[in-house]
């Protein structure tokens, strides 16, 4: 739907379709866009998931601490060593997974710019540039070398 809502908006700014509503299409275009990504994101968040608790089912943790569905939970262990313990299990995984890391950058990035144009979070001009940059340098990295493209 993005892409059509986009075309869309390109046929007015073309001047072919003259009494269209500039406007009301980008928004509809940046909305869609942004459910896109939202998408993207939570398959993102799901394989991340799957990878922690085969990762964490790989490794024995001390005798006070389990693990159950990617979550971490101690008897006496305070909620600070459980958060270390989850964050660098969360770190192991992104970098055993290059592809999953890349496109959670990649999509991180890119979620910036809607929430921008639909005025739900106001950034700098240069921010969002910075953003669309970064991103576009990711994807070119995924085309670039295959192997980082994730894979369904």
């Amino acid at each position: 739907m993005y892409f059509a809502c986009d075309n869309i908006l390109w046929l007015g700014k073309c001047g072919l379709s003259r009494k269209m509503d500039q406007e009301k299409w980008s928004q509809r275009s940046f909305r869609y866009y942004l459910f896109s990504l939202i998408m993207n994101l939570s398959r993102d968040i799901y394989e991340l998931k799957l990878l922690m608790e085969t990762e964490a089912g790989n490794k024995r943790p001390a005798s006070k601490v389990r693990i159950e569905n990617g979550i971490v939970y101690g008897g006496s262990t305070s909620r600070h060593e459980l958060l270390g313990i989850q964050l660098r299990l969360l770190l192991d995984v992104l970098k055993s997974n290059p592809p999953l890391l890349l496109d959670v950058l990649k999509n991180t990035c890119d979620l910036f710019i809607p929430l921008d144009k639909l005025g739900l979070c106001k950034t700098n001009p240069g921010f969002v540039g910075l953003c669309g940059l970064t991103s576009s340098v990711l994807s070119i990295l995924s085309i670039v070398h295959p192997w980082l493209k994730l894979k369904p």
